[in-house]
């Protein structure tokens, strides 16, 4: 039997990985349309900032390593153009044919805004591969650029904003919508935008970028601009082969990462999976998903019965070291999606005040009809990232209100108070659930 997956960063590789330890005689072919595999894009806007020095230490694994410690064959520069089922083969650039049993697309998604009337001009950047992290460091080296357009307040371009600010650069963001990191909730997009501006970055939202001219976007002076919106699935070649598309316009699956082609897996940024609020198809395409969707896909490829239950959509990611962290629902999101939604709002101390505390924020939001939770998010420079996994956590396992606010939380004054700021938030939830 021989296994195709077309994709060879994070969820291709976890299922390729997968399915060599759920079966030892397999054969299994990684076809990776770039140069290199398995790199950690999460940390591309840090190799600009300068905080990570050589390109190379972004990668993890060589095809090299997997031939020889996997036996698994990864091919670099293999680009898939067609995926014929009824042949159970694979079409390449290169004209050549790869033939299958078991196929697992994860060809990822792409943004940048390609067809935006100025994207191709040499001072115009996107941030998604090393190539593009190479270039535009390379860039504020040798033309040292005064300042910036980053178009998209979504987690790549506050990243992307941050590390250019720290290279010295003026900085403007322009977003489409009303609100920063793909989420309507105006409390957070006024700390985002307050956290910003005080280390010098101006956020515009409301804005549409229409073409990017020589020296300026939007009306905005500049000498370099970063597109971080348009993100969308990569699924041409998958919908072609009659492979069907949720109402995300990503790939639809069942919980073992099946399309509606028998023997056809898809995992990663270019398929949905469940919400596990709403019991709905959702695409929020996030590295974590990627790679546990990927291990379950090839497990399954590989004759295993796994499933991938869902996500609840959990990430976080920091502001000039203020960390910003959501998961689930907004009030406004959860109200749009059907609940009757009621928040709570909070701000105290991450530790006791006489051992250094600082300020964090902490929302939670419930539905009052069932009072369980569906959402929620951190803002703090301390543990934000351990309490938003708390909360979670909460959410995934349905947790109401009522259970979440007896929850025996660690307490110690180098790490929390005795009332955790999670806790604090449920308190007032409760209040607000009686009101």
């Amino acid at each position: 039997m021989a296994l195709v997956v077309i994709g060879g960063v994070a969820a291709g590789l976890s299922a390729a990985a997968r399915a060599r330890r759920t079966d030892p005689r397999l054969e299994i072919v990684v076809l990776e349309k770039g140069p290199v595999i398995s790199y950690g894009a999460c940390g591309l806007p840090y190799f600009v900032e300068g905080r990570v020095r050589e390109i190379a230490e972004l990668i993890a694994y060589t095809p090299e390593y997997f031939r020889k410690e996997r036996n698994i064959d990864v091919r670099t520069g293999a680009r898939v153009i067609a995926i014929s089922h009824p042949r159970r083969e694979v079409v390449l650039e290169s004209g050549a044919k790869v033939a299958y049993e078991k196929l697992i697309i994860a060809t990822g998604a792409r943004g940048g805004m390609p067809n935006l009337p100025g994207a191709q001009l040499p001072h115009v950047f996107t941030l998604y591969t090393l190539d593009d992290a190479a270039r535009m460091r390379r860039f504020l080296r040798e033309r040292r650029p005064r300042s910036a357009v980053v178009v998209g307040a979504g987690y790549i371009g506050v990243e992307a904003a941050d590390a250019l600010r720290r290279n010295g650069l003026r900085v403007t963001i322009l977003e489409r919508s009303a609100h920063a990191l793909l989420r309507d909730d105006a409390g957070l997009t006024a700390a985002v935008r307050k956290q910003l501006e005080r280390h010098g970055v101006e956020l515009r939202t409301g804005v549409v970028v229409t073409a990017i001219e020589p020296d300026r976007v939007a009306g905005v002076p500049c000498d370099m601009v970063v597109l971080a919106a348009g993100f969308q699935p990569n699924v041409e070649i998958a919908a072609a082969a009659g492979i069907e598309l949720g109402p995300s316009g990503a790939i639809r699956t069942d919980d073992r990462m099946e399309t509606n082609l028998r023997g056809v897996f898809a995992a990663g940024d270019c398929a949905e999976v469940t919400h596990l609020v709403t019991g709905r198809p959702t695409w929020i395409p996030l590295g974590t998903t990627a790679n546990k969707a990927g291990r379950v896909a090839g497990a399954c490829a590989a004759g295993a019965r796994e499933r991938f239950a869902g996500i609840v959509g959990t990430s976080i990611v920091s502001v000039f070291g203020m960390g910003f962290a959501t998961t689930g629902f907004s009030v406004a999101q959860a109200r749009a999606e059907g609940f009757s939604p009621a928040v709570a709002r909070i701000e105290a101390n991450s530790r006791p005040r006489y051992y250094q505390g600082v300020k964090t924020v902490v929302e939670l939001v419930a539905d009052r009809t069932t009072r369980r939770l569906v959402g929620g998010s951190v803002i703090g420079e301390d543990g934000a990232a351990g309490r938003i996994d708390v909360i979670a956590t909460a959410l995934q396992t349905r947790m109401r209100v009522d259970e979440f606010e007896q929850l025996d939380l660690a307490y110690s004054p180098p790490f929390t108070p005795v009332w955790d700021p999670i806790l604090i938030a449920a308190q007032q939830l409760i209040k607000e659930l009686v009101a």
